[in-house]
Parts: C-alpha cells; sequence; structure tokens
C-alpha cells in the first residue's frame, strides 16, 4: 500500500474509533492526550502525513484496536493476543447444514470481486442431482442445504453488482464428463444434463460470471475463496482456514491471478469446451445404452 493510501485508510479508521467511542473531538483528543489542532489535523482530507509511531500506539492501546489494523495491514480490529485470532481463523464443520458462514461472507463482499477455486465444480452451477450425489453420505439435510445454498449463490451471482471469477483445472472437468474418480457412479445422463446446465448459465451470466481453466499439469490450487479485500477462505477437508489480514489476502489474490494468467481456456471459450464434452459424451455408447 502507498503512503497516500495508507494515510487515507488511517484517517477513515480514526474517525471510525472515534465514532465508536461516543466522544466529541475534543474529548477524544483528551483522553488520547493529542492537541485538538493535532488531531484536527490527521482527520483533515488534506493532510498526507502520519502521525509518529507512538501516537499510533498511543491510540491503539487506549481504544484497544491494533496497529495493523489501524494502517490498513489487517481487516480486524482487536488488540493484542486477539490479533492472532483475527488474522488466521480455524472454522470447522464445514459440511454442516446449519452452516451459514459462506453466504454471510458473500454478502459482507458485496460489491467487491469474488474469486473462487471450486472442490470440484462451480457451487452455483451444480445441479440438485449432482449435490445429491456429492452429499449421499451425510444424510438428507446436507443435501438439501448444499441445494438451498447453491440457488442462494446462482441468486447472488445475477445481482448487477456481483463480479465472479472461477478458476479450475480443465482435466477436472474432463474428469467429471468421463465419470472418472469420485464421478464414477454418476450415471452418464446425469453428467450430460449437469454439463449442458453449466453452459446454459455460463452463456447467462456472463460476464459477471468469468470461468478460467488452467492446465492441471503446470498448475495446482487447494480449493479456496476470496471474498474481495475482506478475507480469503480455504477449504481444507470439513473446515475452512480464514485469513483475515490484508497481507494473507493479498497472497491469495495473487495466487489465484496467477491461475488465471496461466489459464488455457478462457471464459468465452469454456462454453465450447463444455460443449464438446457434452457431445461427445452424449455420442458414447454407454449413453446410448442407457449407462
Amino acid at each position: 500500500m502507498d503512503r497516500r493510501k495508507t494515510v487515507e485508510v488511517f484517517r477513515e479508521r480514526l474517525s471510525e474509533v472515534i465514532e465508536r467511542s461516543g466522544l466529541n473531538r475534543t474529548a477524544f483528543a483528551e483522553k488520547a492526550d493529542l492537541d485538538r489542532s493535532t488531531l484536527s489535523q490527521l482527520l483533515s482530507p488534506s493532510n498526507d502525513r502520519l502521525p509518529r509511531a507512538e501516537t499510533i500506539a498511543a491510540i491503539a492501546e487506549r481504544e484497544q484496536v491494533s496497529v495493523d489494523w489501524l494502517l490498513g495491514l489487517s481487516q480486524e480490529g482487536q488488540l493484542r493476543a486477539d490479533v492472532m485470532a483475527g488474522v488466521l481463523q480455524i472454522e470447522p464443520g464445514a459440511a454442516s447444514p446449519t452452516d451459514a458462514r459462506l453466504a454471510l461472507w458473500h454478502a459482507e463482499a458485496a460489491g467487491y470481486k469474488i474469486r473462487y477455486v471450486p472442490t470440484t465444480l462451480p457451487d452455483l452451477l451444480k445441479t440438485q442431482e449432482v449435490i445429491r450425489y456429492e452429499y449421499q453420505e451425510y444424510g438428507v439435510q446436507v443435501p438439501l442445504s448444499r441445494i438451498e445454498q447453491a440457488e442462494e449463490r446462482l441468486a447472488y451471482s445475477r445481482l448487477p453488482e456481483t463480479d465472479i471469477e472461477v478458476c479450475s483445472s480443465l482435466q477436472s472437468l474432463e474428469e467429471f464428463a468421463l465419470g472418472h474418480g469420485i464421478w464414477k457412479n454418476l450415471s452418464a445422463a446425469s453428467r450430460v444434463a449437469q454439463l449442458n446446465v453449466m453452459q446454459t448459465l455460463l452463456d447467462e451470466l456472463y460476464p459477471t460470471l468469468r470461468w478460467f481453466l488452467f492446465d492441471g499439469l503446470q498448475r495446482y490450487s487447494m480449493p479456496l475463496t476470496v471474498f474481495g479485500p475482506k478475507r480469503a477462505a480455504l477449504y481444507v477437508g470439513n473446515m475452512y482456514v480464514v485469513f483475515n489480514s490484508t497481507e494473507h489476502i493479498r497472497v491469495m489474490t495473487r495466487h489465484f491471478d496467477d491461475l488465471i494468467r496461466a489459464s488455457m481456456v478462457q471464459p468465452r471459450d469454456v462454453f465450447d469446451f463444455i460443449g464438446r464434452l457434452a457431445k461427445d459424451l452424449e455420442t458414447a455408447p454407454a449413453l446410448v445404452a442407457g449407462g
């Protein structure tokens, strides 16, 4: 972050701290051991300087916020022992039917770009049959919950301010179409239906939804979602590893952007790529025979 941006963020967050304190500027300056004129200068839009380090530290300590947050280096404002909890969180129970975290994180990132590497296929493009197939071991509630979440995600993607980029390996799509790996017990007819639905939705949602395909022999990524500047979440088995610090979010964003730069199939070509997979599958002997 350049100096001017840092000053701007500091000014905004200092104003937020003052507002939360319930004090007027004179009272806040007295509490923070600042001259009233110094505080006014720090809050002035024309100011392009940060206060001395000891002043920033004093404000952070008295108001129970972190220095990193005041300077825009973290999205969380807790102090001392709470800082690491704010920077990195382990969120268990990622498959819980009552899990509303993803919906909340999406809502908090409204208006920002969402970057998404799916575990298998993008949730918002999945058919109900595919969702039931994936979560069949969890009983009835989890598939129903995941269907609702997928429908909510699709509705979210149709909002005019939405900006979503998806990136996954082209091999993952090929494996799905061929019924390899986890998809071996999903019928060919179901796979064709899923491919057709993905084509329809991609055509409808472009350009607010853009799907890139990279070569899995050249790149690798764990499933992750970057919720604009708010947070980044890695999906690890049955839990999320959530990063809230600005620097960690930037690292995850750069990783995602590297995947895009290495993509072999661009968004407008993914439609045709999926179409070819569906056509090959429709003419396969297994499908003709009802497999």
